[in-house]
């Protein structure tokens, strides 16, 4: 929150503008963040924690298909998932972006305070809309919302190995005996 925000306070009056400045101040976080995601990519150990994360959505996929669950069958599946963590990390940034794109620029710390108390109303309008769009995955316009994600999602992550994917499915259906050890008790 605060580093992006700084650096463009420093050009605020250069940019003569509270909603060009907040713009710029998104395209900014935007920027660091796919930065990042790349930069950490080129590790190695992060590389397998990707190839991992390409298992869980593929495993993801065939259980939402119905598909028997072994690598096999997951195999054909791609490693993108349109609710994956990192669309919505993706689309808080968005939302973010607009959202404060319309708020004054007062102070440095009123600004941060109030971007701070913001990130929850963010967080859950991105959370809802991504929610929405699974109900409505087929419509052309949360294609087109939830395709950024996707895009992202080619940095993080890669082809798993049948092992790889042996654990995706023993991890899913633990997920599902507890969910059924859940509503059981309630």
């Amino acid at each position: 929150v605060g580093v992006p925000y700084l650096a463009i306070n420093l050009a605020h009056v250069a940019l003569g503008s509270s909603l060009l400045a907040n713009l710029v101040e998104g395209l900014v976080r935007l920027v660091l963040l796919v930065a990042y995601l790349a930069a950490i990519s080129l590790m190695p150990d992060v590389r397998r924690v990707f190839a991992y994360h390409g298992a869980e959505h593929m495993t993801i996929h065939a259980f939402e298909h119905g598909d028997p669950l072994v690598p096999e069958r997951i195999e054909p599946y791609p490693t993108a998932h349109p609710r994956c963590g990192t669309a919505f990390l993706l689309f808080v940034v968005f939302v973010a972006i607009v959202l404060f794109a319309f708020l004054p620029r007062v102070n440095v710390a009123f600004d941060l305070i109030v971007r701070l108390v913001l990130v929850v109303p963010v967080a859950s309008i991105s959370y809802e809309v991504l929610r929405f769009g699974a109900a409505h995955e087929r419509s052309p316009l949360m294609r087109a919302i939830v395709a950024p994600g996707l895009l992202l999602q080619r940095i993080t992550t890669r082809r798993p190995d049948a092992r790889m994917i042996e654990v995706a499915v023993a991890s899913l259906e633990e997920a599902i005996a507890g969910d059924r050890e859940t509503e059981a008790a309630a």
